[in-house]
Parts: C-alpha cells; structure tokens; sequence
C-alpha cells in the first residue's frame, strides 16, 4: 500500500465496485480499494444493480470511473457510456476481479489486483477501437458465431462446484443410452449456413456451410479482422481470413457470443468499426 502512496494524483476516481465481484473475491476487491484511496482522491460506491450502476456513472462528474469487476462490469460501463454518446471523452480503468477475466487479459490489463490498481494510478489512456451493431450494441474483444462454451476459466471454475457435477452425473443418468445424440448435439456444434460480406463483398455465401465465423475490432487502419472457418469433409478446410470496417451476417435465425454475453437470434446483423472509440488505461509500456 504504501509503495503507491508516494505517486499520488491529483486526478478523482469513482471506484465502482460490482458486487457480483465483491461476491466471487472480496479479499481482491478490497485490496484494489485500499490501493486506489492511498493514491487519489476517490469515491467508492457498490451498486446493487444494473439501475444503481448506470446512475453512478451518469453521476460521475469530473472523476474518470474505475471499474472493479470482470469482463461483464467492463462491457456494461463501455455500453452505458457508448449510449449516452459519451465514450470520446471519458477515459475508463478496470480492476479485473471475479471469475471471467479472459477480455481484460486480452486489453492489456494486469490481472493481479495490486497490478491493476497501480496501472489505474500511473498508467496512461490508450485509444482502442470498438464493434458497433446495428441495433447499437458494442463489442470489444471478439464476436463469435456460432457462440462457443463459456471461457476455459469460466468452464473450470464451474467444474469445481461438486453440486454441478452431481446434476451432470444425473443428467447423464437419467438419459437413456440409446440415444446418444440426446448427449452430443448441443445447439452450435454443427456447421451453418451464412452468408457473410465485409465491406459489400460477399466472403461466404449460404451454399457452403462453415464452423465458425471470427470478428475482432482492432485490425490495421481501423479495421476488424475476419475469420472464417468453412465445413470440410475430409481433410481440414483452409480459413478464409480477411479485414473490412463494416460485417454483415444473415442466414437462418442465429446466435452469436459478443465478449462474455450471447445474443440472439437474429436474421441479419452488421457490425461496424468505431476506430479509437473508447479509451482504456492501461500501464505505460502498453500505451
């Protein structure tokens, strides 16, 4: 605690602990607390819902907001301020605590909660580019089609519950083996048929059915990149890689998995690049 104390700021934070958070690993998100009230001025608040959340961000005033969650506290923040038309001037730091953390990882943020709290205090603001949908959702790291399982960390963390693994053991019991496919056809495992275009130029049409459909902002000159994964029948298909600023998808009714939530189905959807949408502090080799 004291290390940081000799870098203090003249800057206000607004800490806004998510309880889910507080919840999941208290011990971190106390730390994070204690680090960040040693080096600014803070003020600390711990909404009991997504309502609560929203009105302390609205109500921040001049203090830059720092989040104390995981990847869905993070992606709140940046859709709350991204609807208010207020991402261009509001710079954001996370402390990454909870179980999903895999989209703070992948930003650059340190997900120890010492590290991430010095970051907040003497990082600097890095401008990152975003996906827009045509219904005005955001996202930040990756968009998948089909949307596969939760994260390994999340998988793992569910594992350890012995009460999940009864239920598991039940549902397998009760089950009966002769059909097995009851088991192995889980909703997205098979190929789709899509028809994707980046930038008005069709890459895949409904005629060939793919795994897998990639989309992640951050792509050179303020494009995504796009990946996608055609069905083989033998040897594996080659993807088809490409980069565009705007990726529209249709087909039949269809789920996708944007950062850490799944949404759907849809018909169509178009994402867009906002390039240098928002603004992330992260520590000072990253920026």
């Amino acid at each position: 605690m004291t290390e940081v104390a000799t870098s203090r700021t003249s800057e206000r934070l607004l800490v806004i602990i998510d309880p889910v958070a507080l919840r999941a690993d208290g011990e971190s998100a106390r730390i994070a607390k204690d680090v960040l009230s040693a080096g600014a001025a803070t003020k600390v608040c711990v909404p009991e819902g997504p309502e609560e959340f929203a009105r302390a961000l609205e109500r921040r005033g001049s203090r830059r907001p720092v989040v104390v969650g995981d990847d869905r506290a993070l992606l709140r923040a940046v859709s709350l301020l991204h609807r208010r038309r207020e991402l261009a001037g509001c710079a954001l730091s996370v402390v990454p605590v909870g179980g999903a953390l895999a989209l703070a990882r992948s930003l650059g943020v340190p997900t120890g909660a010492v590290a991430a709290a010095r970051a907040v205090l003497e990082g600097a603001e890095r401008r990152l580019d975003l996906l827009v949908d045509d219904s005005d959702g955001v996202v930040l790291g990756a968009l998948r089609i089909p949307p596969v399982g939760a994260p390994r960390e999340e998988r793992s963390a569910e594992a350890g519950h012995p009460w999940l693994r009864t239920c598991q053991s039940l549902v397998r019991t009760l089950v009966p083996a002769r059909h097995p496919s009851r088991l192995a056809a889980a909703p997205g495992d098979g190929p789709s048929r899509l028809r994707v275009e980046v930038d008005g130029r069709t890459l895949v049409d409904l005629d060939q059915p793919v795994q897998g459909v990639s989309v992640r902002p951050g792509g050179p000159g303020g494009r995504a990149r796009v990946e996608v994964r055609p069905a083989s029948v033998g040897a594996e298909a080659s993807p088809l890689l490409t980069e565009g600023r705007t990726v529209t998808v249709s087909g039949a009714h269809f789920r996708y998995r944007a950062d850490a939530a799944v949404r759907g189905p849809v018909g169509t959807r178009t994402w867009a690049v906002r390039e240098g949408a928002w603004g992330l502090v992260l520590p000072t080799g990253r920026a």
